[in-house]
């Protein structure tokens, strides 16, 4: 089973940034917590008006960053480099499993794991949060692709 990397892990952190206390992100009606996170652990959602640590930020990081390792190891049959997994758990951290399993960019990347055109187009097309692009989402995915593509 592969694990992210510590450049993989410290790629999220930069896009995530930590917060210590809940804070709802725009356009998201989500509470958010830590490096990004709006559950806890135990699944439990953060509400408005939760605190933590840095070290328990860095421990929920660590839990949740995992899941969704295995969801990668899971979902993806195709070989790929630690750069293309470091950039998929990235990418499945922020948009979520869920819609990582059924998405076009899974197919394209189990097809053909180096077909960089199409899969650029697929990263591309998740910029949306409830309707409307956001730029910081543009943002990410160009970095993610960058980060897949190395």
């Amino acid at each position: 089973m592969k694990r992210i990397s510590e450049k993989g892990l410290q790629h999220i952190k930069d896009w995530e940034q930590l917060r210590l206390k809940a804070y709802r992100p725009l356009p998201t009606d989500r509470w958010t917590i830590g490096y990004g996170n709006t559950f806890y652990e135990d699944g439990t959602p953060v509400k408005q008006g939760d605190v933590i640590t840095v070290n328990e930020a860095e421990k929920l990081l660590t839990i949740i960053v995992s899941r969704f390792e295995q969801n990668v190891n899971s979902f993806v049959y195709a070989i790929i480099n630690q750069n293309q997994f470091d950039a998929l758990v990235s990418f499945v951290y922020n948009i979520g499993a869920h819609n990582f399993r059924r998405s076009t960019l899974l197919k394209v990347i189990n097809n053909d794991p180096n077909d960089l055109d199409e899969i650029e187009r697929q990263f591309m097309r998740w910029i949306r949060s409830k309707g409307q692009i956001v730029q910081g989402l543009i943002n990410r995915r160009k970095s993610e692709f960058k980060l897949y593509s190395k």
